[in-house]
């Protein structure tokens, strides 16, 4: 297989699936939102459909032989990353189909590939007449199966309505990750429930339910977008995030019109806090509620916000930068015996309040309470076995690391007095691999801050820190740049001074966003 894809600078999707000549759902849906999304889509039509807005007349299958003969064309100079897969017409296609995506992922294994199983048209009829015991030898060669309600109790021949064990069933029958899409329901509220075999992790995500009758095709642009953020690279908790922001976003283009069943509209990279979902896990939704943590104390003279962050690994440390002027700084301790651990902290504590330091303890929230540290650092992962109540109540503030949009959102449900993102580039601190946020994607992540200070982090050193700075961040947090630096005063002195200038903020490049 050549990879040609130095050619264009937009990933390539192939789309498999059925043309709506009503315009509204199929090819046509996948089409204008890969384009707004930043990616190319190659098609192979399954089938043409005779429908409109209000019935399904006919569906007139492709014969196999011009899908294969467009597969081989294809295949030659534009090899796809993501294989968004909608309407399989019939057995015959169905075997075309398994046996090309053996053959595809036995030469390109990381090519994607999401399957929207299609078998009702939304405006009433069968599309497709495929059982679930026909369709069981495509499933494993699924790495996203997006089903709604119904198609996922159809696929696992259950009456559960329970999307847990639902989303279990289908990764038992070989499907890698499954989103379980929940805006067919009732209530005010729409939630969608995704969850990973490769991970055993689930994501739940739950958004306001948009009133209109223009959502024809709103099923095929969901699974087309999350094929479009995957394409650029986004992880399955971030491309899930930002594919329910863009379905709110493009309701809300007609919302309250009814009587009229219209076309969905795609509209543009997601962007707007207001159309993001709430996370919903353990953590953001404990009982009784996190209060709000305390605030920082930022000097915002000259735009100067939180400034730098320095994070190091013992008290020395901080002894040997606290007396430059730094505002905030965290202690990163590792690899200590409890006793050791208390002393360093102890003695990390008296520093800070001589030097009127805002000192951030990493990890170790029990003792930086203990010792009256001003506040602590957790990591995503650490946040559901620390008590967020006690760190609360303690008065301490709190900072959370977060990587990508879905874990920047549910730390900002949380209230706390700063967050972390990153890696902003690669770092030899810690394996971030599949978690490198670039600029582009810094700059699209601030766009749903609020009030909350936002730090970067990870790879950033004196060249790199200008363009960061650049981008609103409130403060830079740096390690090595500063711990193996030639001169670490100097180096110091040099990263506080990007650090007090003035910000020129630029838009970031929507359509090129990218978590790599």
């Amino acid at each position: 297989m050549n990879n040609l894809l130095s050619h264009t600078d937009k990933p390539i999707i192939w789309s498999i699936s059925g043309a709506d000549c009503s315009g509204g759902a199929g090819i046509a849906a996948d089409i204008k939102t890969a384009h707004v999304l930043g990616c190319e889509l190659c098609h192979l039509v399954t089938a043409n459909t005779v429908q409109n807005s209000q019935q399904l007349v006919a569906v007139n299958a492709t014969d196999v032989t011009i899908l294969q003969q467009q597969e081989q064309i294809l295949i030659t100079d534009k090899p796809p990353q993501v294989i968004k897969i909608g309407l399989i017409a019939n057995a015959e296609q169905l075997d075309w189909l398994v046996n090309l995506l053996v053959m595809l992922k036995s030469k390109k294994p990381e090519i994607m590939v999401v399957y929207d199983p299609v078998g009702q048209a939304s405006v009433g009829g069968g599309l497709s007449s495929l059982s679930p015991a026909q369709l069981a030898a495509l499933l494993p060669c699924i790495d996203l199966l997006t089903p709604n309600l119904e198609e996922a109790q159809q696929l696992t021949e259950s009456v559960s309505e329970d999307m847990t064990e639902l989303s279990r069933r289908l990764t038992q029958l070989g499907v890698k990750q499954v989103i379980i899409k929940g805006g067919h329901g009732g209530g005010e509220t729409s939630v969608d429930y995704a969850y990973s075999a490769n991970e055993q992790r689930a994501y739940q995500l739950v958004s306001p339910r948009i009133v209109t009758d223009y959502s024809h095709g709103g099923g095929c642009t969901f699974a087309s977008a999350l094929a479009s953020f995957l394409a650029h690279h986004y992880l399955l908790r971030d491309a899930f995030t930002l594919a329910k922001a863009f379905i709110q976003q493009g309701l809300k283009q007609h919302q309250g019109k009814l009587g009229y069943y219209g076309a969905f509209e795609q509209t543009q990279w997601p962007g707007k806090l207001a159309d993001f979902p709430r996370v919903i896990t353990e953590i953001s939704d404990q009982s009784p509620p996190l209060p709000a943590f305390n605030s920082l104390s930022i000097e915002r003279d000259n735009h100067q916000g939180l400034g730098l962050y320095p994070v190091v690994d013992s008290v020395e440390w901080l002894a040997r930068l606290m007396p430059l002027g730094i505002n905030i700084i965290q202690l990163r301790l590792k690899g200590l015996s409890e006793q050791a651990l208390r002393d360093e902290i102890s003695r990390a504590v008296e520093l800070s309040q001589q030097y009127d330091c805002q000192l951030f303890i990493n990890d170790y929230w029990q003792l930086a309470i203990e010792y009256g540290a001003y506040g602590v650092h957790i990591g995503q992962e650490d946040l559901i076995d620390a008590d967020l109540h006690a760190i609360a109540q303690a008065g301490l503030r709190l900072g959370v690391s977060t990587h990508g949009c879905y874990e920047f959102l549910l730390a900002q449900q949380l209230k706390p007095s700063y967050l972390a993102i990153g890696a902003i580039f690669p770092t030899t601190t810690k394996d971030m691999t599949g978690q490198i946020q670039g600029l582009n994607n810094l700059r699209q992540i601030l766009q749903l801050a609020t009030d909350i200070p936002v730090v970067a982090i990870g790879g950033i050193n004196l060249e790199r820190a200008p363009a960061v700075w650049q981008t609103g961040v409130d403060s830079l947090a740096v390690v090595t740049a500063i711990t193996h630096a030639e001169n670490p005063e100097q180096a110091t002195r040099d990263l506080q001074r990007i650090c007090s200038g003035k910000k020129d903020l630029y838009q970031f490049d929507s359509v090129k966003a990218s978590c790599s």
